[in-house]
């Protein structure tokens, strides 16, 4: 038999929305547990390439009530974010579990149930803050490139000592494609494929690009959202590999070697990838930034998924009542993807859920055992 624990909110994941949203509603006087599969806080951020910089400023990357110890104009690496995120959960005090990933998540007598090995925890609203990173995306031909070529998906691909020597072809060209052609011309001849999803001005490093920045942001959080047109377009265009380039533009990639083709990597031809014109690419490499794709098979219980892949919500509340989604790109607005977009995201999110009326829970008392209380 299962062991069985209750608690008022379960937030599945424990990654900068996550701790936002644990923050927000430990504010609010709600009883939450947040579960995390990682053995460490941050090591979603520590599994990331090496050079891999945050594409805003530490200015905008604080989590409410503890800013990003950081110059404002300084761009944290993936190390600094990892353990800036553990230091908020232990300022903080947030009740996290790590080594707990959810098997599945159910629902029983108009209760949620995450499965974790071999007990339940038993929630009445539940806030999945997983993310969107667990299913990398490789295109079906892949397996007919030939076994001498090494291939990596961005999410496994750490530095330049992974590949071989010769060639480096570079599928998808947004951030992370962008990103990693430019490091791997460093020491190789690279071919940047995709299509071309658009820049900013200037580089977000420079002054210019830090005004611009400021701007952009503006408008990812009041214009650009899905209560506009202009706002639900581009959420189709981002949640399908669109957004600009921001660190490395077209004049970064040039200046550093790459070949930028705007054709697709469209198939294999004799084990070489072949791109849709017909040119066969010679390349003892091929790195896939080619994204994720959505995955919530694990949530067996009625819910509505949209024709993106993603779940049906608004501001986070899902048409399940009582189960919400923080961290999904452009969850609200183009803003959500950075780490300032989340502090906004989750209170909207701990908002909803403090407003419900207090719930009746058995909680385990070690001397007393099962003792009734009412959340707040």
């Amino acid at each position: 038999m299962e062991a069985t624990e209750q608690t008022d909110v379960l937030v599945i994941g424990a990654g900068q929305s996550g701790l936002a949203v644990g923050h927000h509603l430990q504010r609010r006087g709600r009883r939450v547990l947040l579960l995390d599969r990682n053995e460490r806080i941050g090591d979603s951020w520590r599994a990331r390439w090496d050079s891999l910089k945050l594409y805003s400023p530490a200015s905008r990357d604080g989590l409410p009530g503890m800013p990003f110890p950081a110059g404002r104009t300084a761009y944290p690496t993936k190390n600094e974010m990892a353990d800036y995120l553990e230091a908020y959960a232990a300022r903080f005090e947030l009740p996290v579990r790590l080594g707990c990933g959810v098997d599945a998540l159910t629902q029983e007598d108009g209760r949620f149930v995450a499965h974790v090995g071999g007990s339940r925890i038993e929630a009445e609203n539940v806030v999945v803050a997983s993310g969107v990173f667990e299913k990398p995306y490789v295109p079906a031909f892949a397996d007919e490139l030939s076994p001498a070529i090494t291939q990596l998906h961005s999410s496994a691909y750490r530095n330049l000592a992974q590949l071989q020597d010769g060639p480096v072809l570079v599928v998808g060209a947004s951030h992370s494609g962008a990103d990693i052609a430019h490091e791997a011309a460093s020491r190789h001849e690279v071919v940047l494929s995709g299509r071309d999803t658009g820049q900013l001005p200037a580089s977000i490093e420079s002054r210019r690009g830090r005004m611009l920045f400021r701007g952009m942001f503006f408008a990812g959080t009041h214009i650009l959202t899905v209560d506009t047109p202009m706002g639900r377009k581009m959420r189709t265009e981002v949640r399908h590999g669109g957004a600009p380039l921001l660190r490395y533009r077209r004049s970064d990639l040039h200046g550093a070697g790459v070949e930028r083709v705007l054709e697709r990597t469209a198939g294999a031809q004799d084990g070489l990838p072949v791109l849709d014109g017909g040119r066969v690419l010679d390349v003892r490499n091929v790195v896939w930034c080619t994204g994720f794709r959505p995955e919530f098979g694990w949530i067996r219980l009625p819910l509505e998924i949209g024709e993106d892949g993603y779940p049906v919500q608004y501001k986070g509340a899902s048409t399940t009542p009582g189960l919400y989604f923080v961290g999904l790109p452009f969850l609200h607005s183009f803003a959500s993807m950075f780490i300032g977009g989340a502090g906004r995201d989750t209170e909207r999110v701990a908002d909803q859920i403090a407003a419900q009326p207090g719930r009746r829970l058995l909680v385990w008392n070690g001397a007393l055992g099962a003792v009734e209380t009412t959340t707040p």
